[in-house]
């Protein structure tokens, strides 16, 4: 399960997560005071999506590897700079008939997809003479010129693919909540310009006090330093907070006992601290917030202890980590609502984009509000023809009665009513 866990968080996630069910050293722990401990159940743990258009590719790819002896070997025995630099993606022709069969077979039914969303692209733009092969060229996960085999050079691709923009995915998730908090703002100033003074100063009011109430919390203590490990240890765990043990603590939560926390696991420590500041049945606490400041704390555990940058806490690093100054006495650490997200000026210049966006929306309505009304009149006017044509059809048809002549079919035929 390594292989697949790590390998979806991360660029190395696809090579080093290779070893699965790895069994967890014995933990020496007096279960006689643990609380509730449960045996972790042995079923297998789907891994989270990852938010790339290619995830179900990367998934299948992870899964057929996974069966190969000889690759997964070779995984054991490789460093992170190896896997980055490629040169780990030449072991793939070595790997059996079979796995490169299944492989090739993955990637026609990838390349297809894509043509198919292209295709669908190039219809709705009705552009049937763009060329598909250079539409492809967008797709940076496999190389697209050889669409009927997987090669060494696809499994580089899709790595350095992964590893790009998995690499950009926190700083995607800052930029969104940046712009959340910002629009959140702009609403509420646009509010308070519909209403009355007294009305405004009731809602300035109201939204003083519950900034202020959401501020009053109990103290955060710093993600990953022993005040908040111990916290974890004693309430969750339900273990004597006298004899917290580091390397226990590790694989207490090792969840899937793979030797590695990994970003899900430490994201899950801080749910105590975080219940501390936020409660979704409170109305000043918003549950987005919460969201930005568990990713803050999981960047900010990550910097101090993952020393080699892949992501994942070894056991090793862990320890490291409980033996420097800042795990003992760590800073106080400041919380989301004692930071400022966003300047006047970001504020300014953001309302200005989405008053740039909103004229366009209102041109492109006054378009199309035109073409209604022209497509409005045209139907109109051919009603009115219509109903002109009627008229002079009746007209003709009662001077032909009145001249004895037999009245006219629907195609101008003449109609002979039969004597009785």
């Amino acid at each position: 399960m390594r292989w697949r866990t790590i390998l979806l968080q991360y660029c190395f996630l696809l090579i080093t997560c290779v070893l699965t069910a790895l069994e967890a050293v014995p933990i020496d722990i007096d279960k006689t005071k643990v609380q509730n401990i449960h045996p972790v159940e042995s079923a297998k743990i789907e891994p989270p999506d990852t938010g790339l258009y290619y995830d179900e590719y990367l998934k299948q790819v992870i899964d057929v590897l996974e069966t190969d002896k000889h690759f997964r070997e070779k995984l054991q025995k490789a460093d992170i700079e190896e896997i980055k630099s490629g040169r780990l993606s030449k072991e793939l022709d070595l790997v059996s008939h079979h796995v490169r069969t299944k492989l090739d077979e993955l990637k026609r039914q990838e390349v297809g997809r894509l043509r198919m969303l292209i295709k669908a692209k190039l219809d709705s733009l009705q552009d049937i003479g763009m060329d598909h092969q250079a539409l492809l060229k967008q797709f940076d996960h496999l190389n697209h010129l050889n669409p009927d085999k997987f090669e060494s050079t696809d499994l580089d691709m899709l790595i350095k693919a992964a590893t790009s923009d998995l690499e950009h995915y926190d700083k995607t998730r800052h930029e969104e909540f940046k712009k959340y908090e910002m629009m959140k703002e702009h609403e509420r100033r646009e509010y308070l310009k519909t209403l009355n003074e007294e009305k405004r100063k009731e809602e300035e009011s109201k939204f003083e006090e519950m900034k202020k109430k959401h501020e009053n919390h109990p103290k955060v203590n710093h993600p990953g330093s022993k005040d908040q490990l111990k916290e974890v240890w004693e309430e969750t765990d339900g273990l004597d907070p006298n004899d917290f043990d580091p390397k226990t603590f590790f694989k207490l939560h090792d969840v899937n006992s793979d030797g590695f926390l990994d970003e899900q696991e430490l994201e899950a420590l801080f749910t105590k601290e975080l219940e501390k500041v936020y409660d979704p049945k409170n109305e000043e606490d918003d549950m987005v917030e919460m969201e930005e400041e568990r990713l803050r704390m999981r960047e900010h555990v990550m910097n101090e202890v993952d020393t080699n940058k892949d992501r994942l806490v070894t056991l090793e690093e862990f320890l490291k980590a409980t033996e420097k100054k800042e795990f003992l006495e760590p800073d106080s650490w400041e919380t989301l609502d004692q930071q400022q997200f966003f300047t006047e000026e970001e504020l300014k210049e953001y309302e200005n984009i989405i008053a740039l966006q909103e004229n366009e929306l209102k041109k492109k309505a006054d378009e199309l509000q035109k073409q209604k009304e022209e497509l409005q009149r045209q139907h109109d006017q051919l009603e009115a023809q219509k109903l002109e044509y009627h008229q002079v059809i009746q007209q003709m048809e009662q001077k032909k009665l009145q001249q004895g002549i037999p009245p006219s079919g629907p195609a101008g035929e003449l109609k002979f009513e039969p004597h009785i």
